[in-house]
């Protein structure tokens, strides 16, 4: 686990999506990914809810969109698929844990 110091964000995190979860649900890794027809190695989250909002209107289920309060459990880092890539540093606060 990172020392506080070490932390990337504090958080409060989201997650959004169009996928109906119960409050307690543990979000894994390895199950279909809400944007494409593949397995995700990563659970993706966010620190900001205008990210959260993006993620849930993505998502290609025709469910509506929803966006939860959650907990990463373990370490995580800068999602490279938004930070550096497409936004200098990380303005999203996009994160992703295994």
């Amino acid at each position: 686990m990172n020392d506080k110091k070490d932390v990337l964000d504090n958080g409060p995190f989201f997650h959004g999506t169009k996928a109906e979860l119960k409050i307690g649900d543990l979000l894994e890794p390895q199950h279909i990914s809400n944007y494409q027809d593949k397995k995700s190695n990563y659970i993706y989250f966010t620190a900001t809810l205008d990210a959260a909002k993006w993620g849930a209107e993505l998502a290609t289920s025709k469910s509506k969109e929803r966006i939860y309060i959650v907990e990463p459990l373990g370490e995580f880092e800068n999602d490279p698929n938004v930070t550096d890539k497409k936004f200098p540093g990380n303005p999203t606060r996009s994160y992703r844990s295994k």
